[in-house]
């Protein structure tokens, strides 16, 4: 009950507000927040700057996350992982929920990295793209792996060597985000459903069928379906999955591209099938027996959300000691019972299963070695290529 109320619809609520609104953001020049206001170009960089750390003498951390992106008790008002990190570490959290959307908290912060000055936070929690920018401005701080063997040691290995930051030097993912197929049983009545070409090609389903408003999700999935790796797409391929996509659009296959709306349109049938995200398919299943979903062959997309510590943080080894205990598996397990988006932490399960037995059993939350082989993730893009391809699918979906 508690999961149903609190985790499976915030999160929801959590992955609208992060994809639906990021992706518009982008197309409509949003990138100019990234690119704008003296922000030099994105390039390799040396890393960023610490300051001075003040972790021995000041006792806490400072932590800013998405809105209900944290485990909380029954009233409400506290969350039991962070307490029992202070009690343990002496060392107080001060978690702010100020993240509604990457763009929007990137205003936020952008002035006082620009100018080489203090956040007022010690770990903050971007998405991969804007965390691969961050690294390669220089804006966030290298980690110290004497301080983080938990998360060193078991990091699931899906998530270890992303393009942006490799063998994770400067970052370390607080959750997964795994795009599958999603399909109403009762809706489909008897027909299968296993492929992006399905979707698009089945004349059964013409009218019935959903795609992403998130572009790399769309993007990789058709990628993917065309048999070209999304980690290693060409311009071509981009422009080949953009025509293939414009057919079904053309053609009345694809009823319409969604943010976080289509949970409604799956669950009322409106959708037979559609691109979903594993946290929202885990809550529909469990309130809808209609709704299930499948991997394709070819594979899906995982991005994450990620652990960062910026430039001239005042509490770093306070951070990293945070980060790393939520690597251990009993913490981790505490998360991933109440969040159900995909654990990054190997190792888990049996801790998780004490707490949820199905939640451990579930793949969308704890992939199995056969899972985690079929997942890909969407390459960096640089800001040229950003530009581009955000203008190419607005146009797509008519954003």
């Amino acid at each position: 009950m508690r999961r149903s109320l609190r985790s499976g619809r915030a999160a929801l609520t959590r992955r609208s507000l992060l994809r639906a609104s990021t992706g518009g953001a982008l197309a409509v020049g949003g990138l100019g927040l990234l690119s704008g206001c003296g922000i030099p170009a994105a390039g390799k960089t040396e890393g960023g700057v610490s300051a001075e750390d003040h972790s021995k003498e000041e006792k806490q951390v400072r932590f800013s996350n998405w809105t209900e992106y944290m485990d909380v008790d029954e009233s409400g008002r506290r969350h039991p992982t962070l307490e029992a990190f202070t009690k343990r570490t002496g060392v107080k959290v001060t978690y702010t929920e100020d993240i509604n959307d990457n763009s929007e908290f990137f205003g936020k912060i952008q002035p006082q990295l620009a100018a080489g000055q203090e956040t007022g936070r010690d770990i903050i929690v971007l998405t991969d793209w804007l965390a691969a920018r961050l690294i390669r401005l220089g804006w966030v701080q290298k980690l110290d792996p004497a301080n983080l063997p938990h998360a060193f040691t078991n990091l699931s290995p899906q998530f270890r060597n992303p393009d942006w930051d490799p063998g994770r030097a400067y970052s370390y993912p607080w959750q997964g985000i795994s795009t599958v197929i999603a399909y109403n049983k009762k809706a489909l009545d008897g027909i299968e459903v296993g492929t992006v070409s399905d979707l698009l090609d089945n004349p059964k389903l013409k009218g019935r069928v959903g795609f992403l408003t998130e572009m790399r999700d769309t993007m990789g999935m058709t990628l993917l379906d065309m048999g070209k790796d999304p980690a290693r797409f060409t311009d071509d391929d981009y422009d080949a999955g953009i025509a293939r996509l414009q057919k079904g659009v053309d053609r009345g296959q694809i009823r319409r591209f969604t943010g976080n709306d289509y949970t409604s349109d799956l669950s009322k049938g409106d959708f037979a099938a559609c691109l979903a995200w594993a946290g929202d398919v885990v809550q529909l299943k469990a309130d809808n027996p209609d709704i299930d979903f499948v991997i394709p062959d070819s594979g899906y997309v995982t991005s994450s959300d990620n652990m960062l510590i910026p430039n001239k943080a005042r509490h770093k080894t306070n951070a990293e000691r945070l980060i790393d205990y939520y690597y251990e598996p009993g913490p981790a397990a505490e998360l991933a019972a109440y969040i159900n988006f995909v654990c990054p932490v190997d190792g888990v399960k049996d801790d998780l299963a004490k707490i949820d037995e199905d939640a451990a059993n579930n793949p969308l939350i704890i992939p199995d070695q056969a899972m985690q082989a079929k997942s890909h993730s969407f390459r960096s893009l640089s800001s040229k290529e950003e530009t581009a391809y955000e203008e190419k699918f607005a146009k797509l979906t008519g954003a």
